[in-house]
């Protein structure tokens, strides 16, 4: 991991500042990933951001080195349920945000500056970028998409008034002085350096036996995983005719869910899901970075249901990105 080793040759420990997208556990997932080589190298990391600790907390084995600052940093695509995007509400959120951007943009440079920053790493958060330039601070992107994209989209239906949104995050992002680009990734113009890394991703850490009686499966029953992220679960209708015989489904979500049938099994809401993707036949679920690079990296099929109005989905990573090689699951699964 290329931050990891540049880091790991510095003979003295070095603080981290990582601002966090609160898009979803996707892009906590690698940000997770990065700041367990980073901490485990002995230096010191900041999460800035509004995305949930948790994820961070059960994978981290040393939480005296890892801080977290509860901040405004930027916007996200507003959904209404797990597959519907509000591009109007998503334009007013971000516009409303980059009329705080002087405010936000100081307060951030100085909390690099009062915590000695060494490098600011973004994963996507486009004023962080300014904010790293105006303390001084080196700035690194890490990311398979940028907001600008996601939102030059929704410009054509919501009206040309929005075009200022993208102008100002595409501004930020040419600030940082490198993108570090994952595989799965979309045009990103904005930024002026650019550098292709490996997937970033999560791996099982529990043997799949471990997990199957975990949960009373039996070592050849068929198993899907139904992962659509955290938004409205009481909405789910879930039947046990849904499911082939014999099969079962076990659900990932921290929130409270109908009754499920006798089939369906729900997973703690600590669950590290790369355990449950390595222990089950097949993953159902919305296109995202997070899920899809796990599904990838343990070479699981993955039934996926589309998420308009999301770019990102049109070019997540194949089998071949495990190397640090570009691809496209979706002409593969």
């Amino acid at each position: 991991m290329l931050i990891h080793t540049a880091a790991a040759e510095m003979a003295e420990p070095l603080t981290f500042v990582y601002f966090v997208s609160g898009q979803g556990f996707g892009l906590a997932s690698r940000v997770v990933e990065i700041t367990s080589h980073l901490i485990a190298a002995g230096h010191c990391v900041h999460i800035v951001g509004q995305a949930p600790h948790t994820i961070w907390l059960q994978s981290i084995n040393c939480p005296k080195r890892l801080i977290f600052r509860n901040a405004l940093v930027d916007s996200f695509a507003i959904q209404s349920d797990a597959l519907t995007v509000d591009r109007m509400k998503s334009l007013l959120d971000f516009e409303a945000i980059f009329e705080r951007q002087e405010e936000i943009v100081e307060a951030e440079a100085t909390y690099l500056r009062e915590v000695k920053a060494d490098l600011v790493v973004v994963d996507i958060a486009p004023m962080a970028c300014t904010a790293a330039a105006r303390a001084g601070v080196r700035c690194v992107a890490v990311t398979n998409f940028s907001w600008d994209y996601i939102y030059a989209e929704y410009i054509e239906t919501q009206g040309v008034r929005f075009r200022a949104v993208c102008e100002k995050i595409a501004q930020a992002y040419s600030k940082a002085d490198l993108l570090l680009r994952v595989p799965g990734f979309t045009p990103m113009p904005a930024f002026r350096r650019v550098e292709d890394v490996p997937l970033v991703v999560r791996m099982a850490r529990t043997p799949r036996d471990a997990i199957r009686a975990r949960y009373g499966l039996q070592p050849d029953q068929k198993v899907v995983v139904f992962n659509f992220g955290g938004a409205h679960p009481e909405t789910w209708k879930l039947g046990e005719s849904f499911l082939p015989a014999g099969w079962v489904c076990i659900v990932c979500t921290a929130l409270p869910t109908p009754t499920l049938p006798p089939n369906f099994i729900k997973a703690p809401a600590d669950e590290y899901t790369p355990d449950l993707i390595d222990a089950t036949d097949v993953l159902l679920g919305k296109v995202g970075y997070g899920t899809v690079s796990e599904a990838v990296a343990h070479l699981k099929p993955f039934v996926w249901v589309r998420r308009d109005y999301f770019n990102e989905q049109v070019r997540e990573p194949s089998p071949m990105a495990i190397d640090g090689a570009p691809g496209d699951l979706m002409d593969r699964h």
